[in-house]
């Protein structure tokens, strides 16, 4: 690891307090920024707004994040294999959107293929679940006989969304999630997805790596412009029938 002492201390009491410029965060662990401050509304947005993102484990200090080369991917580029369209030709599910944010983190932070993301602990949920309750956190559900099978959530300012996570219960769940997430960012002429960090798995869906300085500069563009306010609502024609998806529930 790079010298600690570069590693800049966030104050909880103060959620006005910028972040330091980002061309500090360490190479190695990559990105690594700040430590400390709090899970406010005011400093995630600050966070997301400047490219910045938190990722910690429960029960441990706040770590904030800045990764150069970053992950991106354009909501047009979003690459539909073979097994994929037949999937979606198929037509057995639904989705919807901000029908089930609570239960998607649930999806996103449970077991899965004998893992569990720890990061996604109480903490995290109740500052994402503020979030949605403002209007600036989302999610995109995927259904099959009224079942949960996969879905995604992840944060939006002006024309760019951040996406966090991601889970399938079922083949292709989240497939089919992040596909009909950047149709509809597409038509709502979105300019990008943050992915983070790259995975041979999002590259396979299109996503690619850029410079941390290009991703500056694309953000800054992407975040000044309108963008879409309060529960989202698709604007495209997608599988939806009733028989499918259950009644909402409060989060």
């Amino acid at each position: 690891m790079d010298n600690p002492i570069r590693l800049h201390w966030l104050d909880p009491r103060d959620q006005s307090q910028p972040f330091p410029p980002v061309h500090r965060a360490m190479r190695d662990p990559n990105g690594l920024l700040a430590i400390g401050g709090d899970l406010s509304v005011t400093r995630l947005i600050r966070a997301y707004s400047t490219g910045v993102f938190p990722w910690f484990n429960p029960n441990e200090p706040i770590l904030w994040w800045c990764p150069d080369p970053r992950a991106v991917l354009a909501p047009a580029e979003f690459h539909v294999s073979r097994s994929l369209a037949k999937r979606i030709r198929k037509g057995d599910y639904a989705v919807t959107l901000d029908h089930a944010f609570s239960q998607v983190l649930e999806g996103c932070g449970g077991e899965r293929a004998g893992r569990s993301d720890t990061w996604l602990g109480a903490e995290m949920k109740r500052a994402y679940l503020e979030l949605h309750a403002l209007g600036f956190g989302h999610s995109m559900e995927v259904w099959r006989d009224g079942e949960l099978v996969g879905g995604l959530y992840g944060v939006s300012l002006g024309l760019s969304f951040f996406g966090e996570s991601m889970f399938s219960r079922v083949d292709d769940g989240s497939k089919l999630a992040l596909y009909y997430l950047c149709r509809q960012l597409v038509a709502w002429r979105f300019a990008l997805i943050d992915c983070q960090i790259a995975s041979a798995h999002l590259q396979r869906l299109g996503a690619r790596e850029i410079s941390r300085e290009r991703f500056l500069g694309e953000l800054r563009r992407a975040v000044s412009l309108p963008g879409r306010t309060g529960a989202w609502r698709f604007e495209i024609d997608v599988p939806s029938s009733r028989s499918h998806v259950p009644e909402a529930r409060a989060a």
